[in-house]
């Protein structure tokens, strides 16, 4: 078994099949099944049932994912140690980051962090909950995630990083409900038409719990694509309850913010593995602490 066979095999698995993977790779496919057979012998196992042209993991290709993105890592962090001798000119760091943390603090984060280090790649991974973001960070998909809680910050299989809250405010169309308003109390939502996130979320658990506290509205849209929020609010579909960190994103698309009182907010981490993390990584840590953003406190 070589490093070369579970790239090969981790890239089937992410890529969905073997024909993107091969693309993904720049090989042909033939050569990218010949070293999956060499794995699977090695393994003694078949890791792949082949129906028609789709390829689903057998349950020894379940179980090799995890040490698998292990080994890559590994290898890929002794790479970046070398790199780190150069003051990291080059190398790549995968973050995953819920939607609205992808907004803000990451961007500000990212700028800080590639004004110093301009060689290193950053990759931005989409997780929509929290408990996705630290299930990415513990099984090695991603080294670094950026989450939001309104609970305490996961510090069981991960290290936490505090950065800083973000406060809930209420989105809605020029001219719309509350045109002469800049607050709102949450109770003043009470028969409005939401337009929200999927469950697991900070938004979709915060109008839940206005919903059990007996405030009435009605789900106009439910989006797992953050891109639409902003578009169905203009279009006068909904109202939206996100983060600050939406705030001059939507005023520059012509939309009006509202604070929502009284106050509650997330609490916004950066979290990582406990050891074995790269040069680019800890660098990117550090970084962020120092300027986490601008709307987190």
């Amino acid at each position: 078994m070589d490093i070369r066979q579970l790239e090969y095999f981790l890239a089937i698995v992410d890529h969905g099949g073997f024909n993107r993977a091969a693309s993904a790779l720049y090989v042909s496919q033939p050569a990218l099944s010949q070293t999956i057979r060499g794995l699977e012998r090695d393994l003694g196992g078949e890791l792949f049932h082949r129906i028609g042209r789709r390829a689903v993991l057998t349950e020894a290709g379940e179980a090799l994912i995890e040490p698998a993105r292990a080994a890559v890592r590994s290898l890929e962090t002794a790479r970046a140690s070398v790199a780190a001798v150069h003051e990291l000119r080059a190398g790549r760091l995968d973050i995953a980051a819920m939607p609205s943390q992808a907004v803000e603090p990451l961007t500000t984060m990212i700028r800080g962090f590639s004004a110093r280090y301009p060689g290193v790649c950053v990759v931005i991974k989409a997780a929509f909950t929290s408990r996705d973001v630290v299930d990415m960070v513990r099984t090695g998909a991603v080294e670094l995630g950026l989450l939001a809680t309104s609970g305490p910050l996961p510090d069981k299989e991960v290290a936490s990083y505090p950065v800083g809250e973000q406060r809930f405010v209420l989105v809605t169309p020029p001219g719309g409900a509350f045109a002469d308003r800049r607050s709102v109390r949450c109770e003043e939502i009470a028969g409005q038409r939401l337009i929200v996130g999927q469950p697991g979320t900070g938004m979709r658990g915060y109008v839940e719990g206005l919903r059990e506290r007996g405030i009435a509205f009605t789900i106009a849209a439910e989006t797992e694509h953050r891109v639409a929020l902003l578009p169905l609010v203009l279009a006068g579909v909904g109202l939206a309850v996100v983060t600050e960190s939406w705030r001059a994103m939507a005023e520059r698309a012509g939309a009006r913010v509202l604070t929502i009182e009284p106050e509650t907010t997330l609490a916004i981490g950066l979290i990582s593995r406990r050891t074995g993390l790269s040069p680019a990584a800890r660098a990117f840590v550090t970084t962020a602490l120092a300027d986490p953003g601008p709307g987190n406190r």
